[in-house]
């Protein structure tokens, strides 16, 4: 009987819950490092992880800084620092692949990155950084990194809730178009990517990642390698079919 071991483990040097089968945790296999959304922390992608563990893949679950294990009483709302938040997930990403890679437990290189919400923004920035990931899934994420950061910065504006100078909003833009998906969609490279949305999200907008697809599918030679699912009605939330759909994705393309 198939036993799906979870630890707590410090993964390049990140809070993390490593989810993989029990017999095989001490070999080299297919990996995936899942970010989860803001607010939210590395525990609440256990049931997607289970699933893909089943299918021997290793799954690795950080907290981002401020999230989870590494919560501090210094920011009165994580929302104002999404962006800082996305580029530090970029950043560790790379040192949690170090590290797994230093203890020769990547199969192959194969390793995939995915996430839900800021997770999936963190994905589409990670995609545009890493040649070295092979497959990717975008979960109600926005690829359309700096427009997204106007809009959110427009909207704190008339709530008069931005807590930043026109010089620090400046700088960030131009920071933002660096990691940017929608500016440089060359540097997918034929890598296979799944992007699911429910049309009828309040917090990311759907039209993002959908017209991101229609302009991005007409550079694969093979459109099968990219993949958008519309989910009809659905809000803010991670499907059960979002999930399924995620797992057949990577154990089809890593």
């Amino acid at each position: 009987m198939q036993m799906i071991g979870i630890s707590k483990e410090l993964v390049g040097g990140i809070p993390s819950l490593v989810v993989v089968d029990s017999e095989k945790k001490e070999e080299a296999l297919p990996t995936v490092i899942y970010f989860h959304g803001i607010t939210s922390a590395k525990e609440h992608n256990l049931p997607l992880a289970f699933l893909l563990a089943e299918k021997g893949i290793r799954v690795v679950l950080p907290d981002s800084i401020y999230h989870g294990e590494r919560e501090t009483n210094e920011i009165d709302d994580v929302r104002y620092y999404l962006f800082h938040i996305v580029l530090q997930n970029v950043k560790e990403l790379n040192d949690i692949k170090d590290d797994l890679e230093s203890r020769e437990l990547i199969l192959d290189g194969r390793v995939g990155v995915a996430g839900t919400s800021m997770g999936g923004i963190t994905t589409a920035a990670a995609l545009s950084q890493y040649q070295w990931l092979n497959s990717a899934a975008i979960l109600m994420g926005s690829p359309k990194l700096t427009t997204f950061a106007r809009e959110l910065v427009a909207t704190y504006e008339k709530l008069g809730e931005l807590p930043m100078t026109k010089e620090e909003v400046d700088k960030l833009y131009e920071t933002l178009q660096t990691f940017d998906l929608s500016l440089q969609v060359e540097k997918l490279n034929e890598r296979p990517l799944l992007l699911w949305h429910g049309d009828n999200d309040p917090t990311v907008p759907f039209e993002h990642s959908f017209r991101f697809y229609e302009s991005t599918v007409k550079v694969y030679k093979d459109q099968d390698k990219i993949k958008f699912i519309r989910e009809k009605n659905q809000g803010h939330k991670v499907s059960r079919m979002a999930i399924l759909e995620t797992v057949k994705w990577f154990v089809s393309y890593l």
